[in-house]
């Protein structure tokens, strides 16, 4: 029964995914949130289990991601191997620092967090840097306006921390850091999708290390990742995804945002009132 909820959360996280254009994270930790406060799990552990099993699926779906972008060339991989170690090293330690705050501060991070999304994608996500680039297509992999690889690295670093805490692939800080540097959306995109795995990977593995520290007394858990959970959210989502996306094609883009932002806005919300109460 419970690897049946995991499935229905893996369809509806994947297809919303797609359809709305988010990272997966932003909706399996609400939901697993939801599903793990009905199972009864204790109430500090709760978060650290969503956040933990959200990075661990989006390895699944990164890797699907990263191939679709590469095959039209959007991936920047010298910009990846200079963001890649500082990720990978901040998102390990990031989950160091989430395994000591306690459920309910979390809780209250990602409310704060969602509802700062809520609002970007409600406002139409202005991206004013890609808008006012030049002859995008002529723009290279060696762009001359990104910053030294010491300061990518130090960046990698930030974005690594902050993805373990709010349970993401880091899209949503790792594009606007590439597109205020004059990086093409398209390829901002493409080089985000290439950086999800190693903030993935190094996440879960954190979250499972950290987690087994602290000998957390829940069923079918390495640390903080749900492995039931896992499996049951990656093998759907990669699948019902591309169904979102399809769908996508076939309505209003700004208004599925918009609508999608509201739905962000009352989870938001949702974690501060359980946080706060």
């Amino acid at each position: 029964m419970e690897f049946l909820i995991f499935l229905i959360i893996g369809a509806l996280a994947g297809f919303a995914a797609g359809l709305f254009g988010v990272g997966g994270g932003t909706i399996i930790v609400p939901l697993l949130f939801i599903v793990f406060t009905q199972m009864g799990y204790d109430a500090d552990t709760i978060m650290h289990l969503a956040l933990g099993t959200s990075l661990a699926t989006i390895i699944v779906t990164s890797i699907s991601s990263l191939m679709a972008h590469n095959k039209k060339g959007g991936v920047m991989w010298p910009v990846f191997k200079n963001l890649a170690p500082g990720l990978a090293l901040g998102c390990f330690l990031g989950a160091g620092i989430a395994g000591q705050i306690s459920g309910l501060y979390l809780q209250l991070i990602v409310g704060v967090f969602l509802l700062w999304v809520a609002y970007r994608m409600f406002m139409g996500g202005k991206k004013k840097v890609a808008a006012n680039i030049s002859n995008t297509t002529n723009i290279n992999d060696n762009n001359p306006a990104l910053p030294s690889k010491p300061k990518q690295l130090a960046a990698g670093g930030v974005i690594g921390v902050a993805s373990a805490i709010f349970g993401i692939g880091g899209g949503s800080l790792t594009v606007p850091y590439l597109t205020r540097y004059g990086v093409v959306m398209q390829k901002a995109v493409g080089t985000s999708a290439a950086c999800g795995l190693p903030i993935a990977i190094a996440g879960a593995l954190g979250f499972m290390f950290f987690g087994m520290q602290q000998h957390i007394d829940v069923p079918n858990t390495i640390g903080f990742v749900h492995i039931y959970a896992f499996l049951g959210i990656a093998s759907m989502s990669f699948f019902t995804a591309k169904i979102g996306a399809k769908v996508a094609h076939m309505l209003s883009p700004p208004l599925l945002k918009k609508c999608f932002s509201v739905l962000l806005f009352v989870v938001g919300l949702y974690f501060l009132y359980k946080g706060l109460v």
